[in-house]
């Protein structure tokens, strides 16, 4: 990507919050993507999680740089990572990567924003990066992502509250990019088609501890720990979310304990303003 391209991208970004790059993606990595998510949806039995955060009609399938060596390619796309590198900075970490499917019949995902469990101040310096990666037309009718421009130098919104969006509709390829604090949710589907998308999502490299717990510390050690300490190290997760393995606390996907956890979406409702 050209410097002036790069620059553009980012000014559009500060200015409204999100960019569109449209058939940035090679044909070859969307087909293998979708073919790698066909696959696993497959072997592993994914199913909605049936809630309004998450959907009930839509399979998302968490951690999949764990699953398969094709996505090795998407956090480091040299059309992507430049411009969430110019948000973020060099140091930036893979927040989260996964997939979500909407499936015809869904209905509108809540808005909200990003880094919103996050406790500061609007405006904030960005924090929060976030792609999707559409692997199928995005469209209006299939459930295009739903965003509102300029929103990211704004309060949170109340969650699930009514807010007009606009679609951001793209064609198969392209990657839409935004600012963490930006407005936004997953469109309701009224096809009989499957939108999928891909999720990269990113944060600022300083939003971790200073020594690597998790990597420091063996797990036979964690198991010794209090409860308590265990939370202390990262064995757990910040307002029900922020730290879970593919939808499970570490102290349950590490240590194989526990079994109980439910995510801040499981337990919230809407809101009916």
């Amino acid at each position: 990507m050209d410097a002036a391209t790069r620059e553009g991208h980012l000014k559009r970004i500060a200015e409204h919050g999100y960019t569109l790059l449209e058939g940035v993606l090679e044909p070859a990595l969307v087909d293998a993507l979708a073919e790698a998510l066909e696959r696993l949806e497959r072997d592993l039995g994914i199913t909605p999680a049936r809630n309004a955060f998450e959907g009930e009609r839509t399979v998302r399938i968490y951690n999949l740089l764990a699953r398969d060596r094709v996505f090795e390619q998407v956090p480091v796309h040299p059309e992507i990572l430049p411009i969430v590198e110019g948000v973020l900075d060099r140091g930036c970490l893979i927040s989260s990567l996964s997939s979500i499917a909407i499936g015809g019949g869904e209905t509108a995902q809540p808005i909200h924003a990003d880094d919103q469990l996050i406790p500061l101040p609007q405006p904030h310096p960005p924090l929060v990066c976030n792609t999707m990666w559409a692997l199928t037309d995005f469209t209006e009718a299939n459930g295009a992502t739903r965003i509102v421009p300029g929103s990211h130098t704004k309060p949170a919104p109340a969650y699930g509250g009514e807010v007009e969006t606009i679609a951001a509709e793209m064609p198969r390829g392209s990657v839409l990019v935004w600012n963490g604090s930006l407005w936004h949710g997953g469109g309701a589907n009224t096809t009989d088609q499957v939108r999928v998308g891909i999720a990269m999502n990113y944060c600022a490299g300083f939003l971790r501890q200073q020594e690597n717990q998790q990597l420091g510390i063996p797990p036979e050690t964690v198991r010794g720990f209090s409860p308590r300490l265990r939370e202390l190290v990262g064995y757990g997760t910040y307002h029900h979310l922020i730290g879970h393995i593919d939808k499970r606390s570490p102290v349950e996907a590490v240590l194989g304990e526990g079994g109980d956890f439910r995510s801040v979406w499981e337990r919230t409702e809407p809101s009916s303003e």
